[in-house]
């Protein structure tokens, strides 16, 4: 969030219900889990820090009294500092989907399938989203160079789309085995049956 903030404020100050409309308007939920409060937290801890400075209060009619901030030259530092690490340094992330695929072989076969397949169907739904979002965005003749974190983002949710249908496929096959039956019920013995009948 605290890099989402130091890029809106590189382009021109603003106050935080401005940044709040950018990060919804460019997608940024694709790459920063933005929270009701979040927002604001972290423009008062960038305050705190010397990175942000306040340059103007306005106030419209009656509505709230909107802080206007700007980046100081420290900020401006710490973000292309920020920036330029994060370019250049492969990062361990940890994403929940990993987790779930270690204990596949401690879960009950047809289950852990049937998740699966929804989950096929989720992604599936999901990627349509994106390329119509990004139809969108080519057709607004928008440099590709503002969006192209966006674009990563939707070809790692393809490939994992691709890759758990393969990964369907293999359980479904009888290619993926599960090396605990003796935990699991005979049920799987029916899918992967059934699948052979259709195959031959």
């Amino acid at each position: 969030m605290a890099m989402a903030v130091l890029e809106l404020l590189h382009e021109k100050p603003m106050h935080p219900y401005e940044m709040n409309q950018l990060l919804r308007d460019r997608h940024v939920e694709n790459r920063v889990n933005i929270k009701p409060g979040s927002l604001y937290h972290t423009v008062d801890r960038l305050l705190a820090d010397g990175h942000l400075e306040v340059v103007e209060t306005q106030r419209e009619g009656r509505r709230p009294e909107r802080t206007v901030y700007a980046l100081t030259e420290q900020g401006r530092d710490a973000f292309v500092e920020r920036a330029t690490a994060i370019l250049s340094t492969v990062a361990t992330e940890h994403p929940e989907y990993t987790s779930g695929l270690a204990v596949l072989d401690d879960l009950d076969p047809e289950v852990a399938l049937a998740q699966l397949q929804l989950r096929v169907l989720r992604l599936e739904a999901e990627v349509a989203a994106q390329q119509a979002i990004q139809k969108g965005l080519i057709a607004k003749k928008l440099p590709r160079i503002y969006w192209i974190d966006w674009q990563y983002t939707a070809a790692a949710r393809e490939f994992e789309l691709n890759w758990t249908k393969q990964l369907v496929a293999d359980i479904e096959s009888g290619r993926l085995e599960w090396q605990h039956r003796k935990r699991h019920s005979p049920a799987f013995e029916l899918i992967k049956d059934t699948h052979d009948d259709k195959a031959s």
